[in-house]
């Protein structure tokens, strides 16, 4: 399954070499190399105290629009079948987003903008971080090229931590999608979670790992984003199934919209917007969503070659679909219009990141706009191939790309109070 990367671009258009992750977790333990990397890195990064979550009286994002819209109020709360109360997906990922939303908040409050911290650093490693990000810089621009162009407008602090996340989000992916990932197994997912808290902790493991840990120093990005999209990858391991919309949203939160969150401390928000932190984050994680949904739409048939449906099940049931429907590749009048409900879904969502991407700092507005539209224009795809996205695969051809790259920049140039006098108006 592939998955989306939010506000950086989609990082599975092309399959990598995986960056050598197998062989460290497939192969062997990284105990010892772990232990390793300690005596070699100890107290490597100054780590930014994080102090308590503050409380936060938010609205939920509801998973369909409100009433007045012509879309359904989702609740926070789920029946099981003993009369038991349980927490929805949607209420899981806002309690993860209201901890970001908190950290970000208070950078602000204390310096007025998400200001970079100078490099903290042992004598003699300034340059080591420096190939570091120059090798980062290197991997997204091979595989997210129109991304990498985007994020060249960017100041180099900001530009510098954006490909470290990147690749650290590929290389998480690679372990379950890529060339090997028959050889993963959940014992090194496992591993990988705890090279990633010594990550945390300042303890690289490698040079890429090196580039992600002097990031986290400098912006105030939380660790549960990268810990839940490592979940997602557990996901695709033992799941193949989803019973309905709050199961997929979930998965698709722990797979795309996580990159949101790590991304919008370093994207920045502009020092003029009037809206709330929890309204960008917001956004950021509607994008993150409908660009896996729109992945999730594209990548049908691919998906049903391994014996995977990432739909809805009881959705599939409502239409007069099954299974084997997909498995046929059969396209019918049922299969359209199953397909018409669940791009509409996922525009929604692409609609509700629209909200957020003006409110970014004006450097940061043009790899994020080029994203979501050149993501968005893949659903128009699926729909000139007359919803047959079991045999051929929707994309955005790149004559198509390259128009839309002066669009996305002109879009950026459009600030948050031009955006908010424009709605007004309207």
């Amino acid at each position: 399954m592939s998955v989306a990367l939010v506000w950086v671009m989609s990082p599975k258009t092309e399959v990598c070499a995986g960056f050598g992750v197998v062989d460290l977790l497939g192969c062997r333990s990284l105990d010892s190399s772990r232990s390793a990397a300690r005596g070699r890195s100890s107290n490597y990064y100054a780590r930014v105290k994080r102090s308590s979550m503050q409380n936060w009286n938010p609205r939920c994002y509801n998973v369909e629009r409100k009433k007045r819209n012509r879309f359904p109020v989702v609740s926070s709360m789920i029946a099981t079948p003993v009369g038991e109360m349980a927490i929805s997906s949607e209420q899981k990922v806002y309690d993860v987003v209201f901890k970001q939303v908190a950290l970000v908040s208070r950078q602000l409050r204390s310096g007025g903008d998400l200001d970079v911290k100078p490099d903290i650093a042992l004598p003699g490693t300034l340059g080591l971080l420096s190939e570091a990000y120059d090798r980062c810089g290197e991997v997204c621009a091979e595989y997210a090229k129109t991304f990498y162009l985007g994020t060249l407008l960017m100041t180099p602090e900001r530009r510098r931590a954006i490909w470290a996340i990147y690749v650290w989000c590929r290389r998480t992916d690679e372990l379950v999608d890529g060339p090997n990932a028959s050889h993963i197994t959940p014992t090194a997912l496992d591993r990988w979670e705890s090279r990633l808290e010594d990550l945390f902790q300042g303890r690289p493991f490698d040079m890429l790992d090196a580039a992600l840990s002097d990031t986290v120093t400098k912006f105030p990005i939380d660790i549960q984003p990268f810990k839940d999209m490592i979940e997602g990858m557990r996901m695709d391991l033992k799941k193949s199934r989803y019973k309905n919309f709050d199961e997929l949203y979930l998965y698709c939160y722990y797979v795309a919209g996580t990159v949101g969150l790590m991304s919008v401390p370093i994207m920045g928000i502009a020092p003029e917007s009037k809206a709330t932190t929890e309204s960008v984050y917001n956004a950021a994680l509607a994008l993150g969503i409908a660009n896996q949904l729109t992945n999730i739409l594209r990548d049908v048939g691919e998906d049903a070659s391994r014996g995977r449906v990432y739909l809805p099940q009881d959705e599939l049931t409502q239409a007069g679909l099954s299974d084997e429907d997909i498995f046929a590749g059969r396209v019918t009048e049922k299969w359209r219009d199953f397909m018409k409900k669940q791009i509409k879904r996922a525009r929604m969502f692409f609609d509700d990141a629209e909200k957020g991407v003006a409110e970014l700092s004006s450097a940061s507005r043009w790899p994020v706009w080029a994203s979501l539209l050149l993501y968005r224009q893949i659903l128009d795809e699926i729909e000139a191939n007359d919803y047959n996205n079991f045999t051929k695969r929707a994309y955005v051809s790149k004559a198509k790309k390259i128009l839309a790259l002066p669009f996305a920049y002109g879009k950026s140039l459009v600030s948050p109070s031009k955006l908010a006098a424009g709605l007004a108006k309207a």
